[in-house]
């Protein structure tokens, strides 16, 4: 099991879709929110995901896919 910290950026027309639940669920992830902030029209949210490294670079290619933009996160921004 692995352990990565990820910032993802929601356009305003995916706030409101469950794409981090359908992460966990459909790639067997176990996901953890560190820091979030959303508005009608945009959202961000750090996660910490934990599971298996090819099940979690799945589930990265699927949000992806979704118009979810992707970053790696520095240890020293998780902390709130």
């Amino acid at each position: 099991m692995v352990k990565r910290q990820l910032m993802f950026t929601f356009p305003g027309a995916l706030v409101t879709e469950p794409i981090i639940y359908n992460l966990g669920q459909q790639f067997n992830i176990v996901t953890n929110i560190l820091r979030a902030d959303v508005t009608e029209d945009r959202g961000w949210v750090v996660l910490e995901l934990e599971g298996e490294d090819k099940e979690i670079e799945d589930g990265i290619s699927w949000v992806t896919s979704k118009g979810v933009r992707i970053e790696e996160v520095s240890d020293n921004m998780s902390g709130v």
